[in-house]
């Protein structure tokens, strides 16, 4: 049997979020399939990818070819380079020590990506808060001074017409 690992949509129209599952590659996209691997949330910033490592490189190993955006999905996990470097051991290349050093140096870089990329966009968050804060500080303090020097003229105005 052909498995695929691949995207199960879900979620509403405009947005999407998929299950990553393992398929028949027969079935029909959103229909039946033998294991449901993780989610990934394409509408977060960074996107939401939550996987079981094992399984996945389980099913990688036992021949489930995953589509184009899994394989992107599986790569930016890590279950593709973990995958590679198991094949190295098995051909003698490396030691198990040696793959395991490798990948976890691997992904303490990309974790610290990723929680750069996440300070980085608080921080520019921040900083488009504080600018539209200062911004329609500004205009009430303009505002005010209109109705402030509007004001006066008003009272002028109000007075002679007493006096007639």
């Amino acid at each position: 049997m052909a498995t695929r690992i691949r995207l199960q949509r879900h979620g509403k129209k405009d947005y999407a979020f998929f299950h990553i599952v393992v398929a028949d590659s027969r079935a029909p996209r959103d229909g039946k399939f033998i294991e449901k691997l993780g989610y990934y949330n394409p509408n977060t910033d960074p996107a939401t990818i939550e996987i079981n490592f094992e399984r996945a490189l389980y099913w990688l190993n036992v021949g489930a070819q995953p589509t184009d955006t899994c394989r992107r999905i599986l790569s930016y996990k890590g279950v593709l380079l973990k995958k590679h470097l198991l094949n190295g051991v098995k051909k003698g290349a490396l030691t198990e020590e040696q793959a395991e050093k490798k990948f976890q140096e691997w992904l303490n870089e990309k974790l610290a990506k990723i929680e750069a990329k996440k300070q980085r966009l608080a921080k520019e968050s921040e900083a488009q808060r504080e600018a539209r804060l200062k911004a329609e500080a500004e205009y009430r303090k303009q505002r005010e001074s209109k109705k402030a020097a509007a004001a006066p003229a008003e009272n002028s105005e109000s007075a002679p017409a007493a006096d007639a």
